[in-house]
Parts: structure tokens; C-alpha cells; sequence
């Protein structure tokens, strides 16, 4: 079969659909060999080529954007649907084009690190570079399928939203990560363009106070990714790769972290003080202890072994497990408070 055929044999796209595996990747990186890939059924690879189970990050801001919209009084489901599943398909695309990239230019050989968050389908002859591209292809026809309806139905403004977000999607991996813009794109992308746009997809409005809020979330997978390429520093600066942990060193950006973890809280008590958010949006501060073995973590440079209490199967991404383990916790209070904010909200209107 050519190289840049259809994803799959007919064969594969017969497997009996394996909902167990679905719900694995939706959750986890599955670490499989090849003999389990060529088990799985069409959907099941499609989870795990996009590593599906990072998704979630996009589907919570768009989450945020709809649940807003509800305290506005002015939600549609039908535009949130499909601004959410835009949004996810887009993600997908750039995850799948991030590993096509990263192959072509050789950083995910015997990449150690990058096997940590999911097999790399390329690298472990999951897949060959043209049925990678046809996935791309066709996950990226979907998203732009997608967003071309919508801007018929909002116009200009929409449309300008479209071209940011299909900028990031193509360029993120090169050359942005490379020249430290990685990690302000993964903030502006998963905070104002994400939230605010799904925001004024669905309401036709564009509010500066969502535009803040957003940060409120997006400040927590920026702390993510800033964790996990400071544990990553030296082989990213080996491969001439100058993501922001490389160019700032790692003392100051193990601090930097901390300082956007704080800012997420922050952003809550300035709109709960100017009057955007209820009070009941505090009650995301009982992360607050949580953050002291966050500052345990960072507040000390790096161990070059891993310490004896981190779970197996975590190193080398230790500074990455701790600023997830806290944004996990974070996002736990912060979607309890945002419920209770817009049912105060809509029941006081």
C-alpha cells in the first residue's frame, strides 16, 4: 500500500472497537508495543496518535467559555458544541503535526523523554510519515470544516480567530518552541483566544473580563508545560531547542512557575473584588495548601536521581508531576466555585 494511503488497512478499520482502550487514552498516555497497536481498532489509534488524553485541556477552556456564556444569559448549544469540537480537532492536529515535525528534524530519536508522555507512532513504526500526514490531514479538514461554518455565522470577527488559531496550530512546534514563544502561545492560546473566542462564537460578544478570567485556567497549563521543559532543559538545549525554561535558566524558571501559580489566584480575587465573579469563586483559594509541596519541589534545584518518595514509572518528568498533580487539584475547586458562581448568577438575574 503507498506510503501516503489511507491511515489504515481495511482490516484495521474491521477491529471490534475497543472501548476500554478509548477510555485509557482519553486519560493516560498509553505506553503500548506494536503488537498492541496493530490490534486496535481505527478510533483507538486515532486517541493515541493525537494523544487524546491532553485534550481534556482544551475541552475544559472551551467548558469555561460555555459555562460564562450561561452566566451572560446568552448560550447556545449548537454554536458551543461545535466551537468545542473545532477546538479539539485543532489540538489534535497540532500534536500530530508536533511529532511530524519533530521527527523530520530528528528530535524524537531514541528520545527518552518524549516516550514518557505517549509512544511517538513514527519513531515506533506505529506509523509511516505519509499515514501520519493523512491523519493530519484529515483530523485538520475536520477542525477547518468546522471553523469556516462558523465564521459564516459571526463574521469577520471570527474569522480573525480562525487565522490566529490556525497560525498556532501550524507553527507552534517550529518555529515557536524553538525561540522561546512556546510557552506565550500555550498562555495567549489556552487562555484569551480559546475561552474569550469560544466566548464570542457563542454569545457574538467580546468581554474583556472573560478575556481575564481565562488566565485564571490557562496560567495552569502554561505551569505545566513550563514544568515539564525545565526537567527536559538540557537535552532541549543539546538539540539547540530555546524553549523559555532554556533561555531563562532553570532557577528562574522553577520561580516563575510558582509565580503563575500564585497569579492564577490572584486573577480570581481581582474579579471577585471588581465585581465579575460571586464570592463563591473563592472557595477555589482551598487549593491554597496544595501549593505548599508545589513550592517544595520547585524552591530546590532539580535532583539529578530521582527522589525516594516519586512514584515509579514518574522520572525523569519530576518538576512536570508536581505542577500537574496541583493544577489537577486547582481545576477541581475552581470548576466547584465556577458552578456555584453561575447559578448565583443566573438565580439573582
Amino acid at each position: 500500500m503507498p506510503d501516503a494511503a489511507l491511515p489504515e488497512s481495511p482490516r484495521a478499520s474491521l477491529v471490534r472497537p475497543n472501548f476500554a482502550m478509548w477510555r485509557q487514552a482519553l486519560t493516560v498516555m498509553p505506553r503500548i508495543e506494536k503488537s498492541d497497536w496493530d490490534a486496535l481498532d481505527l478510533v483507538s489509534r486515532w486517541l493515541i496518535a493525537t494523544r487524546a488524553a491532553v485534550i481534556i485541556m482544551t475541552f475544559t477552556s472551551a467548558a469555561f467559555a460555555g459555562a460564562l456564556a450561561v452566566k451572560a444569559g446568552a448560550f447556545d448549544f449548537g454554536l458551543f458544541a461545535l466551537a468545542t469540537a473545532g477546538l479539539c480537532l485543532a489540538h489534535a492536529t497540532n500534536n500530530l503535526l508536533n511529532d511530524l515535525t519533530d521527527h523530520w528534524k530528528g528530535v524524537d530519536k531514541d528520545n527518552y523523554f518524549r516516550t514518557q508522555y505517549g509512544p511517538q507512532t513514527v519513531e515506533a513504526g506505529f506509523l509511516s510519515v505519509g499515514q501520519l500526514m493523512t491523519y493530519a490531514a484529515i483530523t485538520g479538514g475536520a477542525a477547518l470544516a468546522i471553523g469556516a461554518y462558523l465564521v459564516v455565522q459571526g463574521g469577520m470577527p471570527v474569522l480573525w480567530l480562525l487565522a490566529a488559531g490556525a497560525f498556532f496550530v501550524l507553527f507552534y512546534t517550529w518555529p515557536l518552541k524553538y525561540i522561546g514563544m512556546g510557552e506565550p502561545a500555550v498562555l495567549a492560546v489556552w487562555g484569551p483566544l480559546m475561552v474569550g473566542g469560544t466566548y464570542l462564537v457563542i454569545t457574538g460578544v467580546w468581554s474583556q473580563d472573560v478575556a481575564i478570567a481565562s488566565l485564571a485556567y490557562a496560567l495552569g497549563p502554561t505551569a505545566v508545560l513550563f514544568g515539564k521543559h525545565i526537567d527536559k532543559l538540557d537535552a532541549d538545549r543539546e538539540k539547540k531547542i530555546r524553549t523559555l525554561p532554556v533561555i531563562l535558566g532553570e532557577s528562574l524558571s522553577r520561580h516563575t512557575v510558582i509565580a503563575m501559580l500564585l497569579a492564577q489566584l490572584g486573577v480570581i480575587v481581582y474579579l471577585v473584588a471588581t465585581g465579575y465573579f460571586t464570592p463563591a469563586m473563592l472557595v477555589t483559594l482551598l487549593a491554597v495548601p496544595s501549593l505548599k509541596r508545589v513550592f517544595q519541589v520547585y524552591g530546590s534545584p532539580r535532583p539529578s536521581e530521582p527522589p525516594d518518595d516519586l512514584p515509579d514509572g514518574v522520572w525523569p518528568l519530576y518538576l512536570v508531576a508536581a505542577a500537574f498533580w496541583y493544577t489537577r487539584r486547582f481545576g477541581a475547586f475552581f470548576l466547584l466555585g465556577l458552578i456555584a458562581d453561575v447559578a448565583i448568577t443566573r438565580l439573582w438575574l
